[in-house]
């Protein structure tokens, strides 16, 4: 009676969970298809059409909107989990940029500055130096994310893709605003020069030719001048004039990766060990490294827990757990090679969340130091005291 009421119960939770699941996937569609799509779709009509609509709202939702659903998605697909010289999991990556030349951050933030100067105000607003500064930024700045989408190629797959649906459009709305912002240039040289009698014919003509001429040697000129500064400012703070390039390369795992990174955690053939190591770390709430046949893994309290019960089975009735050990090594390690990005990691941690709390009950029922035989699985051992 109460192994049919449990068994009920525990139909009935995989059924709420599997309709959360639906839900969730409903909503993840939602936000990862149809926003960035409804806004790209808008945005080209803007560049091509004479009279764009809200564009200065679509353009600040594709830049915030979209840059949130671009680094969501980065951080779901490619976890990053330190420096190419830094032991990591396998399943997670090395930083694609390193942390060390963090001034490129700051060049990106200034383009995106600059973008929504020449967005927002009027050329006959802005001071022809501002105006080359923001163009020159800009360009600058859409430089670095066309390398940095190159940079994740390497890794980029399926679904993946998506993430170059924000570089596309980065490029799109910049282009737009610069032609728009010459095209108001060149209306201000309009007006200066309709009031001679001289160039009303041919007013029209020269103002283009006197605003390309004018801004593309300005603008070329303080594009360079920005490119200098920096350079500069990357000597002043001691990473050296090739920091830009060394940003990309100091790194492992990516396109530009010129480092060659330790050897990573191992956690394969356990699938628990997998999920511990492979998860997002607020979900599977990793505490510490740990040895696992001569090598470090990371544990988590469910791996710890888990590994606890099947030691005290093994102690109190050694042919059950022969026959669990046998099921677990069929199973187990298949199960493991599927574990292959932290969301799948995600979910059979929670899946296995209700098998956790019966092995904890079954330590506390059993053991009379339950903690203690916790805490000792998978100590750790530094490389010397490991046995070959």
């Amino acid at each position: 009676m109460a192994g049919s009421l449990f068994l009920s119960k525990g139909i009935m939770i995989m059924q709420s969970f599997y309709a959360d699941e639906i839900i969730s996937v409903l909503i993840l569609g939602i936000f990862a298809f149809v926003i960035p799509g409804t806004l790209t779709i808008w945005n080209i009509y803007n560049c091509i059409s004479k009279k764009p609509k809200w564009e200065k709202i679509i353009s600040s939702l594709t830049v915030f909107v979209g840059g949130i659903f671009y680094f969501g998605l980065f951080t779901l697909e490619f976890e990053e989990a330190g420096e190419w010289y830094e032991r990591i999991d396998e399943m997670k990556y090395h930083n694609s940029i390193s942390s060390e030349y963090w001034l490129i951050g700051c060049i990106v933030f200034l383009g995106f500055v600059g973008y929504f100067v020449l967005l927002n105000v009027r050329a006959d607003k802005l001071s022809p130096l501002l105006s080359a500064l923001s163009i020159s930024a800009l360009i600058l700045m859409n430089i670095i994310q066309i390398v940095f989408a190159i940079q994740i190629s390497k890794n980029v797959d399926g679904a993946d893709c998506l993430l170059y649906v924000y570089h596309a459009n980065i490029m799109l709305l910049s282009a737009r605003v610069i032609q728009r912002h010459m095209k108001e240039e060149a209306e201000v040289f309009k007006d200066r020069i309709s009031s001679n009698e001289e160039h009303k014919k041919t007013g029209f003509l020269v103002c283009k030719i006197n605003s390309i001429s004018q801004y593309s040697i300005f603008i070329f000129i303080m594009f360079f001048f920005l490119i200098a500064l920096i350079e500069v400012i990357f000597v002043l703070l001691g990473q050296g004039l090739d920091a830009p390039i060394k940003a990309f390369t100091d790194t492992a795992d990516w396109t530009f990766s010129k480092q060659i990174p330790p050897p990573p955690l191992e956690h394969e053939g356990h699938y628990l060990c997998t999920v511990a190591a492979g998860g997002h770390k607020r979900v599977v709430k990793p505490i510490r490294l740990g040895t696992r046949r001569n090598s470090t893994i990371i544990v988590n309290r469910q791996l710890s827990v888990a590994n606890a019960f099947e030691e005290l089975v093994q102690e109190r009735a050694p042919r059950f757990h022969k026959k669990i050990r046998g099921i677990y090594d069929t199973y187990g390690y298949p199960l493991s090679r599927k574990i292959t990005t932290p969301l799948r990691a995600d979910f059979v941690y929670i899946l296995m969340k209700p098998l956790e709390w019966i092995f904890l009950v079954v330590l506390y029922l059993f053991d009379l130091r339950p903690e203690q035989r916790i805490a000792k699985q998978y100590m750790y051992k530094a490389p010397e005291e490991m046995v070959e």
